[in-house]
């Protein structure tokens, strides 16, 4: 293959897989909005999401462990395929549930397929694309979780049904599972087999086939997956709680409060669009340490008795620093457990990612509801400093298990 017919292959991928994460992100932003309808449809109570949540993260948690060790047997592209496919059942399933036991089911299937998704992607991309590309691409899953909830205010203003908003996404779907279907072969051919290397120190293993135990034997996936866990767990909860932090402890409006909510997510989409063209110059270790401190001094702003705008400005520091943290680990995945077991550990670290974004802030609640919603802040700090520590320890160079 000539070079240029390489590199127009490699851009057509990069676009699917811009594409491939705003799809990703799509859902995610469907249901705020859709709930209070698909609540009275089925005359059911509106703590009643907690059961959908619940199903789709069970289902996020074990295909996203899974996709880790299938991309070897079946190639990323055909798992891409397989995965969007039933992500876009989910969602039809979604679109025509009589009832919300069967939403229930496919809410585990829609896990089942985005997590795949995800991983595989991100996996994919962690071997293919550099520092820039791996923000803009978690980028571009933060402009999926924004447009969902136009595309569903949209169909309820026009006097349709919810349903048709989760059909417009299942089309989406569709039409890209379609896209990996045909370029299947190229996913295989254009990704980097080699090139990054062993963690430091340490010698590079042999070829062949890895013993799925020789990559659970090293305890750099086990301290990266716990730094996924903790970092989500702070991007999620310090979303989930800065409302009731701003209106009952600091006096805001709830008008204004939603607005700087609303101004922290948008913090983190900025934050990877910027940092993208930074990524490159820095050094991603030095990007993510400095993320990594300012996610703790934002925390530290939070956490301080003031007025409102400390907190909030606390909640801008946390969105902006926290945007490379998670598409920078993952692309440095290989640096630290080498790149015969990249594919796995990434997985592992997903389905992490998933417990942490659905454990931790629950703890968090738990935690308010026994004291106060002052109680976010310190709990904030001391999860940004366990953070560090566990990037730390992933990061400490150990002898590769034998194959």
């Amino acid at each position: 293959m000539s070079t240029t017919s390489r590199t127009t292959t490699r851009t057509s991928l990069l676009v699917l897989a811009y594409l491939a994460f705003v799809s990703l992100g799509l859902p995610d932003g469907l249901l705020g909005v859709a709930w209070p309808s698909i609540r009275s449809d089925f005359t059911v109570s509106t703590e009643a999401v907690g059961l959908l949540l619940t199903s789709g993260t069970v289902g996020y948690l074990i295909s996203s462990v899974v996709a880790g060790f299938s991309i070897a047997r079946i190639g990323v592209g055909w798992l891409l395929a397989g995965s969007t496919a039933l992500a876009s059942i989910a969602l039809t399933g979604y679109a025509s549930s009589p009832g919300l036991p069967l939403m229930i089911g496919c809410a585990l299937l829609l896990g089942l397929g985005s997590g795949a998704i995800d991983a595989g992607l991100n996996a994919y991309a962690a071997g293919a694309f550099g520092p820039r590309h791996m923000n803009w691409l978690h980028a571009c899953f933060g402009l999926g979780v924004a447009i969902g909830p136009l595309i569903m205010t949209t169909v309820l203003g026009a006097g349709l049904a919810w349903r048709w908003g989760y059909g417009i996404v299942a089309a989406a779907q569709v039409v890209l599972a379609l896209a990996f279907v045909l370029t299947a072969r190229n996913w295989a051919q254009h990704r980097p087999v080699t090139g990054i290397p062993a963690p430091d120190g340490v010698p590079a293993p042999p070829t062949g086939p890895v013993r799925i135990g020789a990559t659970l034997a090293l305890p750099a996936v086990w301290f990266g997956a716990l730094t996924f866990a903790v970092y989500v767990a702070i991007e999620v909860a310090a979303g989930l709680w800065a409302f009731l932090l701003l209106t009952e402890d600091r006096g805001m409006s709830a008008t204004a409060a939603g607005l700087c909510v609303s101004l922290y997510w948008g913090s983190l989409f900025v934050g990877r669009v910027v940092q993208g063209l930074f990524a490159n110059r820095l050094g991603t270790r030095s990007v993510l340490l400095g993320s990594m401190l300012g996610m703790t001094v934002g925390s530290t702003f939070v956490a301080l008795p003031g007025p409102a705008w400390l907190a909030v400005l606390g909640l801008a520091v946390i969105g902006f620093s926290a945007a490379p943290v998670f598409p920078l680990l993952t692309l440095t995945t290989a640096e630290r457990v080498g790149q015969r077991h990249a594919d796995r550990a990434i997985g592992v670290q997903i389905g992490a990612a998933g417990v942490g974004a659905a454990l931790l802030p629950a703890a968090f609640g738990v935690l308010i509801g026994r004291t106060s919603v002052a109680a976010l802040g310190p709990a904030l700090v001391v999860s940004s400093l366990a953070m560090l520590v566990l990037y730390w320890a992933s990061t400490r160079p150990r002898p590769v298990p034998a194959p």
